[in-house]
């Protein structure tokens, strides 16, 4: 950790110091070879030891596994319709656009019977890149995972925010949705999925089932919605990179057509799993990013005030 401390030290130092200079940043960052000092360590290290965004113009560089977020802003911790949990992770961070999203989504949410808004979870670290512990994604700050259980109290303090969890909806490992889940969160779903902003939205399997069977008007919407491992607490939106970037790769898109058939044939793999292949290559262990795995614009990201 010493040498983390003194990596963040040397890369405050070689930030922008001038008031003016920080005003006229520019919107695209140009790419930087990556300094001896970022060479060989780890970039979890570096990007989770930034407490603060850089005072980039905003900005999402590279893929959501593989990126950056430059000029981040921050979710208000608690607002009037919904509350960032587990603050002491630090990742309540994500492109304006991101935040947008967030706050309108909680405002519909609390049109909802028995929700006031939202209990919002991982968002990104301040400057983005990847975590120290957690997710491959949600690193260029437009990744956000949104709790699937009814906020009702908005006043909670910093420590219930830590210990009070959500609640899972699934039942069968993933195959049906249990007693939880209500019209409520169908409804929460579909108006994040018809966002326009919206790319996709992971939920468990059982879930999107069960959305497919109790949808009865435009069902467009559930194209975006795709089954997932887990994602039975919360369910995770991926937005499209913003208009006018550059430097943003794009999500691909779903398949065509409403999904409900291969989130059947999901629910069909978890009930009755298929024999392992024997001829199947093991798994790679998976290695750690460096930043020569990033865009170059990522060390500008880190090297800014």
């Amino acid at each position: 950790m010493r040498r983390i401390a003194t990596l963040v030290a040397s890369l405050t130092l070689v930030g922008c110091t001038d008031t003016q200079e920080r005003a006229r940043a520019p919107g695209i960052l140009s790419s930087q070879s990556i300094p001896a000092s970022m060479q060989g360590v780890h970039a979890k290290q570096l990007f989770g030891a930034h407490q603060r965004s850089s005072e980039h113009a905003p900005a999402a560089y590279g893929s959501y596994a593989k990126g950056c977020l430059a000029g981040g802003a921050a979710l208000p911790e608690s607002g009037p319709t919904w509350q960032a949990m587990r603050l002491s992770r630090n990742r309540n961070w994500g492109h304006p656009e991101t935040i947008d999203f967030i706050q309108d989504l909680s405002r519909n949410a609390a049109k909802q019977p028995g929700w006031n808004g939202l209990y919002v979870g991982d968002i990104s670290q301040p400057r983005g890149g990847p975590m120290l512990s957690g997710h491959r994604s949600h690193q260029v700050g437009l990744d956000a995972d949104i709790w699937l259980r009814p906020a009702g109290d908005l006043t909670l303090n910093r420590a219930a925010r830590e210990n009070i969890s959500s609640i899972s909806m699934r039942r069968a490992s993933g195959a049906y949705t249990n007693g939880n889940w209500t019209r409520a969160h169908h409804e929460i779903v579909k108006a994040a999925a018809k966002d326009p902003r919206t790319a996709r939205i992971f939920i468990f399997p059982g879930a999107k089932v069960q959305m497919c069977k109790d949808e009865t008007g435009d069902r467009a919407w559930l194209r975006k919605v795709r089954p997932w491992w887990g994602h039975h607490y919360h369910f995770h939106v991926r937005l499209n990179c913003p208009e006018n970037t550059n430097g943003c790769v794009e999500q691909a898109a779903p398949p065509p057509g409403d999904g409900c058939a291969e989130a059947e044939e999901w629910v069909r793999n978890i009930l009755n799993p298929p024999p392992p292949d024997p001829n199947a290559p093991k798994p790679k262990p998976r290695r750690e990013l460096t930043m020569a795995d990033l865009p170059r614009q990522c060390v500008a990201v880190l090297q800014g005030q």
